[in-house]
């Protein structure tokens, strides 16, 4: 029997906390089975790592998950780790565990990755002489790259001497392999329309915060000059989607002879004001600029963005700002750490009908960055418009807004709550109406994009 691996769901979260505590059960009898017995996987942390597209389950023929694992991206030094792996007891000795290992470390070398870390037990013939047999070997636990890991099982009362750590280098792909990644999600803290331009354009204020969630982009260089998508989109020609034109965009700007093949995994909802195609289109351009070795700088990425789409140059720069003309005029800005209930309420809202609209406010009072800083400024223009076309919108906004203020990001129809406690974050997020569907998600300093730009580099 084959048990094909796909990306977990939220919806598997039950389901996968409960194999884990079946294979726990392995443990019975063990030194470290009273540590085993008293901790057991925070499901909403694991929703949240499956939202990031962290988690990888294992299906049995009925669809069923028999194994998942779990990765950690808090590592340094271009490290990636597993932070959970379990498997069925009944379903062991499959080649489930193996496989799901196997294909972790392929898609973190994708992701450019250099070493996948673990911690583990020495004399458990499932755990460190399982992993020693896929390319894993036995490091210095003393190694910083591990004081968290330990710090945690202190707290947890695991015993120390039963630990060990283990590491596998990853190779970096081939220039004709998959590469992985992260085109991430943006909020619009708020937005004013400060006037309308000549050419029609409308003039804006707003700040930009950058997540640490939202689609992934997986590219393959080509030495043709084709430029594809993989994927269909439904509603969506091949020659309007952004990050084809993205890519062609830079082929004709550098003259380049290679192509590309692109794949989206998209997370980011359509029209919901949260940047998804602009930041796809944003990811394709430093990307391939980096694949194809074309050297291109931060400003010239930025010019070919602000072509395709006001809100690209953002994504393309990778930090947060404060954003003024039609959304190109950035200026950095350091905000402080914060995390975000986003909730989906399933009803793309188009932003060229807002725009339109008459009942639009569009003569606004120009804000200032202290206004903003001070908590005054935090409207959203289209905020009236959306509510009154949108009941679902607006019902949502309803919703979170009886737990703090509920914004809605950008021209909607997505809004958020933001929150100093990632806890209370999660504990909204629980709470969602089936209606709709919750995000948990972090202010960035520094885009994921550009983390990743530093990893292949590395790898490279």
């Amino acid at each position: 029997m084959s048990f094909p691996i796909e990306r977990a769901d939220p919806s598997q979260v039950e389901a996968l906390c409960a194999i884990e505590r079946k294979a726990v059960q392995l443990f019975r009898g063990h030194p470290a089975w009273p540590s085993y017995a008293a901790v057991s996987i925070p499901p909403e942390l694991l929703r949240q790592a499956i939202g990031r597209g962290l988690v990888w389950v294992a299906r049995d023929g009925t669809g069923a998950p028999v194994g998942f694992v779990w990765l950690d991206t808090e590592l340094a030094d271009g490290a990636i780790g597993i932070a959970e792996i379990d498997v069925v007891p009944e379903y062991g000795r499959r080649g489930i565990g193996a496989a799901l290992v196997e294909y972790a470390c392929a898609w973190a070398r994708e992701a450019g990755y250099r070493r996948m870390d673990l911690g583990t037990l020495a004399e458990v013939p499932w755990n460190a002489p399982f992993y020693a047999k896929h390319g894993f070997a036995t490091v210095d636990k003393n190694d910083p790259t591990f004081a968290f890991a330990r710090e945690r099982d202190r707290e947890n009362g695991f015993p120390d001497d039963l630990r060990v750590f283990m590491s596998r280098s990853l190779s970096p792909p081939a220039p004709d392999e998959w590469t992985v990644w992260p085109a991430p999600a943006k909020l619009n803290l708020f937005l004013r329309i400060t006037g309308r331009r000549p050419d029609g354009y409308h003039e804006l204020q707003t700040v930009f915060r950058l997540l640490d969630w939202g689609d992934e982009v997986r590219l393959r260089v080509r030495d043709d000059g084709l430029v594809r998508r993989t994927r269909e989109v439904p509603g969506v020609p091949e020659s309007t989607d952004l990050v084809v034109r993205a890519a062609r965009l830079l082929q004709e700007r550098t003259g380049t002879p290679l192509g590309a093949d692109i794949e989206v995994d998209k997370r980011i909802p359509l029209g919901g004001g949260l940047g998804g195609g602009s930041s796809d289109a944003a990811t394709v351009l430093v990307a391939l600029n980096q694949q194809w070795r074309l050297g291109l700088d931060e400003d010239a990425l930025a010019e070919l963005g602000r072509q395709l789409g006001a809100d690209v140059p953002v994504f393309v720069r990778g930090r947060s700002a404060w954003a003024e003309g039609v959304g190109e005029q950035l200026t950095p800005l350091a905000l402080p750490p914060r995390h975000y209930v986003v909730l989906d309420p399933h009803e793309p809202v188009p932003t060229a009908a807002l725009f339109q609209a008459p009942e639009l406010t569009r003569n606004a009072p120009r804000a200032t960055i202290s206004s903003f800083a001070s908590g005054e400024t935090t409207e959203n223009a289209f905020a009236p418009v959306v509510r009154a076309r949108h009941p679902r919108v607006a019902a949502a906004q309803d919703w979170l807004g009886g737990f703090g203020q509920a914004r809605l990001s950008g021209s909607g129809g997505c809004v958020f709550l933001e929150l100093r406690s990632l806890e209370r974050a999660q504990a909204v997020a629980r709470q969602c109406p089936a209606a709709f569907t919750a995000h948990v998600a972090s202010g960035v300093d520094m885009s994921p994009l550009h983390e990743a730009v530093a990893r292949h580099r590395g790898a490279a």
